[in-house]
């Protein structure tokens, strides 16, 4: 059976990322977490920030009466 180029290429690839083993996919991890926390312009929460809780509303919670 003539198998392509591209499953081939595809086979090569999922072998090879299945091969990395957990230790080593936890610092490719940490490595790029930290250069990505390093990122002033970063989207999103940043690193170290805490979120504001939410207040009720009376449109949220059932039974409660607005605030006069």
């Amino acid at each position: 059976m003539d198998r392509s180029i591209e499953f081939h290429r595809f086979s090569t690839l999922v072998d090879s990322v299945l091969s990395v083993s957990r230790e080593e996919m936890g610092r490719r991890e940490a490595e790029y977490r930290a250069k990505a926390d390093a990122n002033p312009k970063k989207r999103g929460p940043k690193k170290g920030t805490k979120r504001k809780p939410k207040q009720a509303s009376a449109f949220r919670v059932p039974g409660a009466k607005l605030p006069s």
